[in-house]
C-alpha cells in the first residue's frame, strides 16, 4: 500500500546522507531526514491578498470591517487577533518533535538542532531560534583534546569561538514521536553519536504525562582501537529569546538533590518576569563513572570563547559555587552543563541529560485568574521544583519508554500496515502537547455549569471526572488561537478519546456546561456587519476563549460569524457524546449529557421549516465550511442531523426513555427520505439542494454523518440513516474525482470537485485540501472496506506536508494545488487517529464474523 512516488519522496529526505551509520536503537518506523536535506518547494502563507475577487466582491463588506477591527485590536489595544490575516506565518522548514508533556508548554527542538518554537506562556507561541542552546561534544585521548564541535550545522554571526559548521551530510534525524533521535558520525574520528530525546507523552496515563520535562540520552560509539574520554556540553540561555530576556533581574544557580539513593546535579535559569516567571533546569544523573560540571553564568554574546577554552582544556567545566547575580536591563545570561565518561576501544557508553521547566502557576492574557497546571498536583505549586522534575525524569525516563514501545510495538509490528501512516499516526499527536495546550486543576470555586444543576437538567458545579483529571484545552491551530475550536476538535478528537479518554470527557463536560449559558452581550460580527449576542442559549459554542484574554470564562473569541445560526456545532457534540459513551463505556457520562442533548437538539429543530424532519440551511452551511454558501438542505449538515437522530435514538433506548426514543425514530425516518429525495444524484449526494449552478459539486466530506455512526459502532439497520450502496458509491465517486482526478491522486481529496472532474473554485475553502478532513475520509472508506482507497487518499496528504512541503511537526489545516497553504500547526490533522479506530474495528468485525457468522452482539447496555 505504499505507491512508487510514495517511496521516491521517502528516500529525497534521506538523499544527501554521506555516512552508512544507522546509530544504536533507531527504529526502521518514523519521519527521517538527512541534515543535510533542502526542500526545493517555497508555499506561501494565504492572507488577504490572496482572495479571488470575486471572493473579494462578495466578501468586500468583511474585508473592511475585519481591516477595522484589526487595526484596532494591533494598534490601539496592542494586542495578538485571535487570526491575523495580514501577518500569517511564514514557513519555516525546520521544526522537530516538541518536548516535553502535556499541559506544562513545550519547546521544540528543529530537525537540526536548534531550539526553536517556545510555548510557556499558556496559548502564545514565540518562533525564535536561540543559538546559543547546543549540544556541544568533545574528544580527549591520552589526556589532550583531539575534537571539539558544536553539534550543528549553522554558522552564525555570534559566539564565533566556537566551533561551528558540522557537516550535515553525516547526519540524520528520525522522529517517532514522542520520541526522537540524531544520529551524527563523527568526522575522521571513528565515533558515531546517537541523541535520543523523550518526553513524557504516555496514553492512559495521567500523571507523568504532564510533566514539563525531557530526557536527552547519549549513546557514544567508540570503534577505533583505542580508548577515548567523552564529554558532552549542554548550553542554555535564560529564557526563550524573547525580548524580556533583556528585561533585567534573571539569575541562575547550580543544584545538587540526593533522593532515593540517585543524584542528579545542573543549574537553575530563573527567569523573573512579573508576569508567568518561570525556572528552566538543565541537570545530569550522578554515577560513579560519569563527571558532571557546570558553568553556572556566560553571556551568550560575543565570540564566548572563555567557555569554549574551559570545555577544550580538560574536557570539562570550571563547576564555580554560588548563584551569578541577578541581569542588568539589556543583558542575557546563559548556563553550560557537561558530563563526562570514559568510552573503551570498540565499546559504547552513555550520558543522560534532561531539560525541565517550571510554571506551575499561570494567567492568561486578561490576568484576572490564576490557574494550576496539572503537575502541580504531583510537584508543587511554589516554582520551586525543577530539581524534583529533572530527577523523576532522569530516574523515571526507561519506564516512560517501556511504556510508549508497549503501545506502539502492535502497530509498528503489523506488516500490513505501510511505513507512512505508521509514521503519520505517531507523528501527528504532537499536536496534543504542542497545541498550546494547557492543563489545569479545577479550582475549588469553579462551577463548570453554567448555572443550570443536576436537578434541573444540567451538570454538576463540579463533576467527578473533571475534579479528578482537571481541565484540558488545545488550540485550533498555532496561528488560530481559539481554545478548543469545537467543529475542529470534532474531528481531532479521535486521538484524545482513543489514548486519553479522561481529557475528552473532560472536554465534553466543558462544553456541556457551556451550552446552557447565555451571554446576552451585543457585539458585531465581521460576516454580516450584525450586531447579535455573545452567546445563545442552548447552542453549543465556537471555543471557550482566546489565551490572551481569559479562556473557559469569556467563550466564543471567534468573531466572524454569529455561532447561533450554525447547525453544525450542536449536531458534532450529540455524536461525540455517544461516540465516546461507546468507547469508554461511562454510564455516568452518559446520563450526565443525556438532557443536555436533549436541549442542543430542540434549538436544531427550529430548522426544520418544512416539517420533513431534515434541517435547512441559509447563507453558510456550518462552522466547519463556514467560506461556502449553501442553501436548503446540505449533505454536510443533512447527513450529520441524521446521524445525530440515529444517535439520539439509540441513547433513549439505553436511558429507557421510549417516549423520546419514538419522536427520534419518527424524525429520522421522515428526514432519511427527505435526504435521499432531495440529496441524491445516483453517484454520490450533492452538496445542497438549491439547485443552483454549483450544487451538484462532489464534497469530500459528503458522509461525515456516517462515519461517526461507523466510529460508534451504530452500523446495523436499525440504527442506519444511509443505505450502505449509496454510501459505498458516494465514496467510490468522492475518490475518484476529489482524489484520483486532483494532481493525478497524489496530494489527498480537494474539498470539492465539479463532476465534469475541476475543482470547485466557487469559495476561498472549495478548493484546498484540508488534512485532517482527508483523514476522516480515510477513516469512512475503511469502515466500509475500502481500505486501498482509504489508504491511497491519506497516503497523498501525508507525503505532501512532510516529505515535500517541510511542514514536519506544523501540519497545517489546509493547501492548494499549487503556491498556497493556510493555518499551520493546526488541530484537525489529528484525525488520523480515526484511521486507526476504523482499522481496529474493521479487524474486530472480521474476527467476529470469521467466529460466529454474525456481527456482533445486539444487546443494549443499561445505564
Amino acid at each position: 500500500m505504499t505507491s512508487e512516488w510514495g517511496e521516491k519522496s521517502t528516500a529525497d529526505l534521506m538523499s544527501r546522507y554521506a555516512s552508512k551509520e544507522m546509530g544504536q536503537g533507531v527504529p526502521k518506523e518514523g519521519w527521517r531526514i538527512c541534515l543535510a536535506h533542502e526542500f526545493k518547494e517555497k508555499r506561501k502563507p494565504f492572507q488577504a491578498k490572496d482572495v479571488s475577487l470575486s471572493n473579494v466582491v462578495d466578501h468586500i463588506g468583511l474585508g473592511i470591517r475585519y481591516l477595522k477591527w484589526w487595526y484596532k485590536k494591533t494598534q490601539v489595544e496592542k494586542k495578538a487577533p485571535f487570526i491575523d490575516m495580514f501577518r500569517a506565518l511564514p514557513l519555516r522548514q525546520i521544526y522537530g518533535a516538541p518536548l516535553g508533556g502535556i499541559g506544562g508548554g513545550t519547546i521544540t527542538r528543529g530537525w537540526r538542532g536548534e531550539f526553536c518554537r517556545w510555548q510557556l506562556n499558556p496559548g502564545m507561541y514565540h518562533y525564535k531560534t536561540v543559538i546559543a542552546n547546543q549540544f556541544t561534544v568533545c574528544l580527549r585521548r591520552g589526556g589532550q583534546t583531539v575534537y571539539q564541535q558544536v553539534l550543528s550545522v549553522e554558522r552564525p554571526p555570534t559566539l564565533q569561538g566556537w566551533n561551528w559548521g558540522y557537516c550535515g551530510e553525516y547526519a540524520f534525524y528520525h522522529a517517532l514521536y514522542p520520541r526522537a533521535w540524531t544520529v551524527y558520525q563523527l568526522p575522521g574520528q571513528n565515533v558515531t553519536l546517537t541523541c535520543r530525546q523523550i518526553s513524557p507523552v504516555i496514553p492512559h496515563d495521567y500523571q507523568d504525562s504532564s510533566l514539563p520535562a525531557a530526557v536527552f540520552v547519549w549513546d557514544i560509539e567508540n570503534k577505533n582501537d583505542y580508548a577515548l574520554d567523552v564529554s558532552i556540553m549542554f548550553t542554555m540561555v535564560n529564557g526563550s529569546g524573547h525580548k524580556d530576556d533583556k528585561s533585567g533581574g534573571h539569575w541562575n544557580e547550580p543544584f545538587h538533590l540526593e533522593k532515593d539513593g540517585e543524584a542528579v546535579s545542573g543549574v537553575l535559569l530563573h527567569h523573573c518576569t512579573a508576569t508567568n516567571p518561570y525556572t528552566l533546569c538543565i541537570a545530569a544523573r550522578e554515577q560513579a563513572d560519569r563527571e558532571v560540571s557546570h558553568q553556572t553564568a556566560f553571556s551568550p554574546k560575543g565570540t564566548c570563547s572563555g567557555l569554549w577554552s574551559d570545555l577544550i582544556t580538560d574536557g570539562r567545566l570550571d563547576s564555580p559555587t554560588g548563584s551569578s547575580p541577578p541581569t542588568q536591563k539589556g543583558e542575557k545570561v546563559a548556563a553550560a552543563l557537561a558530563v563526562s565518561c570514559s568510552v573503551p576501544a570498540l565499546k559504547l557508553n552513555s550520558l543522560e541529560f534532561c531539560l525541565a521547566w517550571d510554571m506551575p502557576r499561570i494567567t492568561f492574557g486578561s490576568g484576572e485568574r490564576e490557574h494550576y497546571r496539572r503537575y502541580a498536583r504531583y510537584f508543587g505549586d511554589k516554582g520551586d521544583a525543577s530539581p524534583s522534575l529533572s530527577h523523576y525524569a532522569l530516574t523515571h525516563y526507561k519506564q516512560w519508554e517501556k511504556s510508549i514501545e508497549e503501545w506502539q510495538r502492535p502497530i509498528l509490528q503489523d506488516s500490513s500496515l505501510p511505513p507512512w501512516y505508521k509514521s503519520a499516526l505517531f507523528n501527528e499527536l504532537y499536536f496534543v502537547a504542542d497545541g498550546g495546550t494547557v492543563w489545569t486543576e479545577l479550582s475549588e470555586d469553579a462551577d463548570i455549569s453554567g448555572g443550570v444543576r443536576s436537578e434541573d437538567g444540567g451538570l454538576p458545579a463540579q463533576p467527578a471526572l473533571v475534579k479528578e483529571y482537571g481541565r484540558f484545552a488545545y488550540l485550533e491551530g498555532q496561528e488560530y488561537r481559539m481554545y478548543n475550536t469545537y467543529d475542529v476538535h470534532f474531528y481531532a478528537s479521535f486521538a484524545l478519546i482513543m489514548l486519553w479518554p479522561k481529557l475528552a470527557l473532560s472536554v465534553q463536560y466543558d462544553i456541556a456546561g457551556t451550552v446552557v449559558q447565555q451571554d446576552p452581550t451585543e457585539r458585531l460580527h465581521l460576516m454580516n456587519g450584525r450586531y447579535s449576542p455573545v452567546k445563545t442559549k442552548n447552542v453549543v459554542p465556537h471555543d471557550i476563549g482566546d489565551p490572551d484574554d481569559e479562556p473557559w470564562q469569556r467563550l466564543n473569541a471567534y468573531l466572524i460569524h454569529d455561532t447561533a445560526d450554525w447547525k453544525d456545532l450542536n449536531l458534532k457534540f450529540v455524536l461525540q457524546v455517544y461516540r465516546d459513551f461507546h468507547l469508554t463505556q461511562d454510564s455516568q457520562y452518559l446520563r450526565d449529557m443525556w438532557p443536555i442533548c436533549q436541549a442542543v437538539m430542540e434549538s436544531e429543530l427550529k430548522f426544520d421549516q418544512d416539517g420533513d424532519g431534515l434541517i435547512e440551511n441559509s447563507g453558510y452551511a456550518d462552522q466547519t465550511y463556514d467560506g461556502w454558501t449553501v442553501t436548503g438542505p446540505s449533505a454536510y449538515c443533512g447527513g450529520m442531523w441524521l446521524a445525530s437522530l440515529c444517535v439520539m435514538c439509540k441513547m433513549a433506548r439505553l436511558v429507557d426513555s421510549e417516549e423520546a426514543y419514538r419522536r427520534y425514530k419518527d424524525l429520522l425516518e421522515r428526514g432519511s427520505a427527505a435526504f435521499d429525495k432531495l440529496l441524491w444524484n445516483g453517484k454520490y449526494y450533492n452538496y445542497d439542494s438549491s439547485g443552483r449552478a454549483l450544487s451538484n459539486s462532489i464534497m469530500s466530506d459528503q458522509c461525515a454523518g456516517h462515519w461517526f455512526l461507523r466510529a460508534s459502532g451504530l452500523e446495523k439497520e436499525a440504527y442506519q440513516a444511509f443505505p450502505k450502496e449509496k454510501i459505498r458509491r458516494a465514496l467510490k465517486s468522492v475518490f475518484d474525482l476529489n482524489v484520483m482526478s486532483f494532481s493525478e491522486g497524489h496530494m489527498g481529496a480537494v474539498n470539492g470537485m465539479r463532476p465534469e472532474g475541476v475543482p470547485d473554485h466557487s469559495s476561498v475553502q472549495s478548493d484546498e485540501v484540508w488534512i485532517g478532513v482527508v483523514y476522516g475520509l480515510a477513516a469512512t472508506m475503511i469502515h466500509e472496506g475500502m481500505l486501498e482507497e482509504g489508504m491511497r487518499t491519506a497516503e497523498g496528504c501525508y507525503r505532501t506536508v512532510w516529505e515535500r512541503l517541510g511542514m514536519a511537526f506544523q501540519t497545517p489545516e489546509a493547501y492548494c494545488e499549487r503556491n498556497i497553504y493556510r493555518s499551520l500547526a493546526y488541530m484537525r490533522p489529528l484525525s488520523v487517529w480515526a484511521m486507526q479506530l476504523a482499522l481496529d474495528t474493521s479487524q474486530r468485525d472480521n474476527t467476529v464474523l470469521a467466529k460466529t457468522g454474525d456481527s456482533g452482539d445486539n444487546g443494549e447496555i443499561k445505564t
